[in-house]
């Protein structure tokens, strides 16, 4: 059960944080309070919770990935001793986790990307991708570029 709780207080610091680079922040920032506060002031925990955002938001800014990183232990920590301590929590968190990060559908996403290819004459196809795995190799001269 405690592994269980570990993850669930993972999951919802990752999420938590993740909110707070997004628009969708401002109207979930009041609902992770209330459920954070548990008997201490729901004010002190939402200024808590700004704090956090604005150290997030300056450590993306200056990209500082460590201080990215101690944003989501701290949340991390203090998620998994709520849960620790009142282990009831666990159903209310997940059920808030669903509501504000819900699972994306098994249906098919379509993104639209916009690329363009400087210098070098392409007689054929170009594929480009971020990485292309199962084995695809390029041919030696062959590569983008080569001529």
């Amino acid at each position: 059960m405690e592994a269980e709780l570990t993850a669930l207080a993972a999951s919802g610091a990752t999420a938590f944080v993740g909110l707070m680079v997004t628009e969708a922040w401002t109207q979930a920032r009041g609902r992770v309070a209330r459920f954070l506060a548990r008997g201490e002031d729901v004010d002190v925990i939402d200024a808590e919770l700004e704090e956090s955002r604005e150290e997030l938001i300056a450590a993306h800014r200056n990209g500082d990935e460590d201080g990215a990183a101690d944003v989501a232990a701290e949340w991390r920590i203090r998620l998994r001793r709520a849960l620790r301590d009142n282990p009831e929590a666990a159903e209310e968190l997940r059920g808030l986790l669903d509501e504000l990060a819900p699972q994306r559908s098994a249906g098919t996403t379509v993104s639209v990307n916009h690329n363009t290819i400087n210098d070098g004459t392409y007689n054929g196809p170009v594929i480009m991708a971020h990485s292309i795995h199962d084995g695809v190799r390029t041919v030696p001269g062959r590569e983008p570029g080569a001529r």
